[in-house]
This record gives structure tokens, C-alpha cells and sequence, in this order.
């Protein structure tokens, strides 16, 4: 069964805030590290994976997406910090 990852990077603490959907999140982070995409991620070095969550079907994970993209950046940030308080790159050990 396929996976999907939501997930949101971060510039630093408190920094530019990125969200994002991927079926492969560890290549998708190892991406934006990179800086494969020139993009936004690449412009504002956005690539500090501070939250993501799983989805069993990529339409709910969808949805989850946009719905997070609308919110308020003051309920990104408490979403973030609820599970990661110390805005740790949650990736730093994968690679």
C-alpha cells in the first residue's frame, strides 16, 4: 500500500515556512536539500524538515495539503511545535 507524506520545511526557527506533498519523503527532503528544483525551497533555503504527518490515500492527503496551506501562520507554527518544540530537522539522520 502507497504512503503519502505531508510535510513543512522550514529557513530556521520561526523562519519561511514551506508545504509540501510527496509518495517518498526521505527523496523528496534529500530534493530540496540539494536544491534539485530551483524553486522556491532553493530561492529562500527552505530545507529543514521541522513537521510532516501520514496519509494512506493521496486524496486525503491532498486535502490535508491545501487545508494547511490556508491556514494562518500562527497555526502552522503551533502545529509544528506541538511535536517538535525545539524545531529540530527531523531528517538530519537520514542521509
Amino acid at each position: 500500500m502507497n504512503k503519502y507524506y505531508i510535510y513543512i520545511l522550514a529557513s530556521q526557527r520561526n523562519g519561511t515556512l514551506y508545504t509540501g506533498l510527496t509518495n517518498d519523503l526521505e527523496r523528496r527532503i534529500l530534493e530540496h536539500k540539494q536544491k534539485v528544483v530551483k524553486g522556491f525551497t532553493a530561492k529562500y533555503n527552505v530545507n529543514l524538515l521541522v513537521y510532516f504527518e501520514e496519509h494512506e490515500s493521496v486524496h486525503e492527503a491532498a486535502i490535508r495539503e491545501k487545508r494547511i496551506k490556508k491556514w494562518k501562520r500562527s497555526w502552522k507554527l503551533e502545529l509544528i511545535e506541538k511535536d517538535n518544540p525545539n524545531w529540530n530537522d527531523l531528517a538530519v539522520d537520514w542521509y
